[in-house]
């Protein structure tokens, strides 16, 4: 089962499973998710939708009992509308969590868990590239406090009630079906004014960006560790090798859109950042599902070229059939 499958993330890793012959159900309550990211899997007879939210706890319960591992990803996806709104964390992540593991710890089938964390979990760092190890956690964002928070409560559920589960700290993941994030949000300004562009903080904001297939083959690495996980819970990083900063994104995305003398209008914002609790420097060590044959095959920068493009695309084939 994949909680948030018509997600982004959740919705690339149903292709994935579902090509390799698994039965698959998703829940999801569509409010991020979306129904066309999984329409095409519709008429497989291994395939199940379920329409209910994560608080829904009986829903839960009768969804976890006829699956063999749950994919936890459904979640509020934007760090920044914490801010607005301090409740959305703690109910869709962590109250969700805890339904989802209560479900878990009822359940007569299922006892494994794979948890789509954050790499915000780590605040600003002092070591980059940051290992798992890296302590103290001090998060700066209510959503990475919120992640946190998850991953200590299924640590809790794995280790009192025999629950086997993995969680990994995700690198910020891209792709064509991306709805947010500044490479979707840089992508769709240009394509509807190429003359400037409007940029969140100083632009030195340095991060790693992961294409979505190095996820999902993370994601799929963790399932096979959850089956042998000796530890009942284990962490480990997913990230790309390397970093790029926002300035550079802003022009890979132009050299994509052959845009030429694009005005690169620098708002500033909070210590240079893009909002309150944006993490400014992110690299993580990956090393330890490295062991295991993972690695990322796409850079940072290739992978945002490859996601503007799947973007374009999208935005083409849009006004094609409009």
């Amino acid at each position: 089962m994949i909680t948030g499958g018509a997600g982004f993330i959740g919705s690339s890793l149903t292709d994935e499973l579902m090509r390799s012959k698994n039965q698959v159900i998703i829940y999801d309550n569509f409010s991020r998710g979306r129904k066309s990211n999984i329409s095409s899997w519709d008429d497989s007879l291994n395939f199940k939708v379920i329409e209910a939210d994560i608080l829904d706890k009986f829903s839960l319960l009768k969804a976890v009992d006829n699956c063999d591992i749950v994919f936890h990803m459904a979640a509020n996806p934007e760090v920044r509308m914490g801010y607005s709104n301090t409740k959305i964390d703690y109910e869709q992540n962590v109250l969700g969590t805890y339904n989802l593991l209560e479900a878990l710890r009822n359940s007569t089938n299922c006892k494994r868990i794979v948890f789509t964390s954050t790499s915000t979990v780590y605040g600003e760092p002092d070591v980059i590239p940051t290992p798992e190890n890296y302590s103290p956690l001090m998060p700066i964002s209510l959503y990475g406090a919120s992640k946190l928070a998850c991953e200590a409560l299924i640590s809790g559920y794995c280790y009192m009630f025999n629950i086997s589960g993995i969680s990994l700290r995700l690198a910020n993941v891209v792709g064509p079906r991306s709805t947010h994030g500044v490479i979707w949000d840089f992508s769709n300004k240009l394509m509807n004014n190429s003359a400037k562009l409007d940029i969140l903080g100083n632009g030195k904001q340095n991060k790693s960006y992961l294409f979505i297939d190095d996820c999902v083959r993370a994601l799929i690495i963790a399932e096979t560790l959850t089956a042998r996980n000796e530890n009942k819970f284990d962490i480990f990083n997913v990230g790309s090798i390397d970093r790029v900063d926002v300035l550079t994104i802003a022009k890979t995305i132009m050299e994509e859109l052959s845009l030429r003398n694009v005005k690169l209008n620098l708002i500033g914002g909070p210590e240079g950042r893009g909002w309150k609790g944006d993490v400014k420097d992110m690299l993580l060590d990956c090393s330890k599902l490295e062991y295991f044959g993972w690695k990322a095959t796409y850079n940072s920068t290739h992978a945002v070229s490859l996601t503007t493009r799947g973007i374009i695309g999208k935005q083409k084939a849009t006004e094609t059939t409009g």
